[in-house]
């Protein structure tokens, strides 16, 4: 027996974080292609980490847009390795900037981007917590 899942998709600051993301998406794409075909052998180190945030924003987004069990679990995995991402290449562009030769989305934990990188998986996990279904749940049985 098949189950139907009723619930809306994301919305309020659940569509504003999707859109966020989105945005996040497309500029890391955008970033990291001109990167890698202007100038790939200049700082590969670098302009990897700019494809595989662009990655990760992509996987964020889809995931979060969609309100299903196993895309959560996706959407908590995208979040979580971001904030690492984040947090990792934040450290190590600050404390050994020579791995670096080019800045990427999460050096210096995103500030070339207002610091919304090292912000947003926040704001994602927080989402994520605060909208889950079976913790929603809970709370309603409680009352």
């Amino acid at each position: 027996m098949s189950v139907t899942d009723t619930r809306r998709p994301a919305y309020g600051l659940g569509r504003v974080l999707i859109l966020v993301y989105g945005i996040f998406a497309v500029a890391a794409t955008a970033r990291s292609s001109v990167q890698l075909i202007r100038d790939a052998s200049e700082a590969p180190l670098a302009y990897g980490l700019s494809a595989l945030s662009a990655a990760v924003y992509i996987l964020a987004t889809v995931a979060l847009a969609h309100n299903g069990r196993k895309m959560r679990r996706v959407a908590w995995c995208a979040v979580i390795f971001e904030l690492v991402g984040v947090l990792t290449v934040g450290i190590l562009s600050s404390t050994h900037p020579e791995l670096f030769a080019r800045d990427t989305v999460w050096s210096h934990f995103g500030s070339g981007y207002g610091y919304v990188p090292a912000i947003l998986p926040i704001v994602g996990m927080l989402w994520l917590w605060s909208s889950s279904p079976k913790r929603i749940d809970r709370l309603a049985e409680q009352r």
